[in-house]
């Protein structure tokens, strides 16, 4: 099992991974400073550039990855495959042409194939981040450990 401690004698933390296209990135933002009590209390990992917008809305250090079309999706893919992740948030936008849309849909897959809950809008978001199970941590071990 591939617990996530922050130190030796801290609990483990959700581990949460935020991702924005550029056209969401606001909305983003200012979903994270709504929820900056409960996402402080996270291990972040997130896509370069919404990386640097949480780590200023936030204040607490974010594992920042590569920008998307530069392997940051892939890269949070790979994460959830490690079983190192335990909730995605992706604002992704539906309107726009991603020319790494590729690695968008094997995030997507990989996240419904390793059972971690992903949300891509803001109403989604809201309901999985105020969800009891969310801070669980037990809880999503446990789902590791069923699913190892």
């Amino acid at each position: 099992m591939n617990r996530h401690w922050i130190g030796s004698h801290e609990e483990p933390r959700p581990r949460v991974a935020l991702i924005a296209h550029d056209a969401r990135k606001g909305e983003m933002a200012s979903w994270v400073e709504f929820n900056r009590g409960t996402l402080a209390r996270c291990t972040i990992f997130a896509t370069a550039t919404t990386g640097s917008v949480v780590e200023e809305r936030l204040g607490v250090p974010i594992h920042k990855l590569l920008s998307g079309p530069w392997g940051g999706d892939a890269q949070v893919g790979a994460l959830i495959a490690e079983r190192r992740i335990d909730v995605v948030f992706f604002f992704w936008d539906p309107l726009s042409p991603q020319p790494h849309d590729v690695d968008v849909k094997a995030l997507l897959r990989l996240a419904v194939l390793y059972d971690v809950p992903i949300a891509c809008n803001r109403r989604s978001a809201d309901l999985l981040i105020s969800s009891p199970l969310f801070a669980d941590v037990l809880y999503h071990q446990s789902k590791e450990v069923a699913g190892a």
